[in-house]
């Protein structure tokens, strides 16, 4: 079983910056893909971001690219979400997730086996 736990998120102005963390533990995961998720009220969950925990590089929905960075610091065992450039529309639950498949390129949410609880992050315009 893996165990995640965001935290960082809060309001914010428009135009300001955030970072969300996710605190990872649980069975080995060094080839677990990491993915953040968001859900705004009335709306489906959709991809963020996603990394392979121990490299293959990054990947970004179009909405984000460019504003958000996700990083993973394997010595703490800690997924970050750098969140530039907020706007109102970024507004929305945010979920850390991980995946015991090997992909950067998965939009999907039933891909993801583990999720945290969600960390509010409301932009105010």
């Amino acid at each position: 079983q893996v165990q995640l736990v965001e935290s960082g998120g809060g309001l914010v102005q428009a135009g300001g910056s955030l970072r969300l963390s996710c605190a990872v533990s649980g069975r080995t995961f060094s080839t677990y893909t990491m993915g953040w998720f968001r859900q705004a009220p009335g709306k489906e969950r959709e991809f963020v971001a996603g990394s392979g925990w121990s490299g293959g590089g990054t990947n970004y929905a179009d909405s984000v690219k460019g504003r958000f960075a996700i990083s993973i610091n394997d010595a703490t065992n800690t997924v970050y979400l750098q969140m530039n450039s907020l706007k109102a529309e970024d507004t929305a639950v945010y979920y850390c997730a991980a995946s015991i498949y090997s992909s950067i390129y998965m939009y999907s949410r039933e891909r993801y086996g583990y999720w945290g609880q969600g960390t509010q992050v409301t932009v105010s315009s």
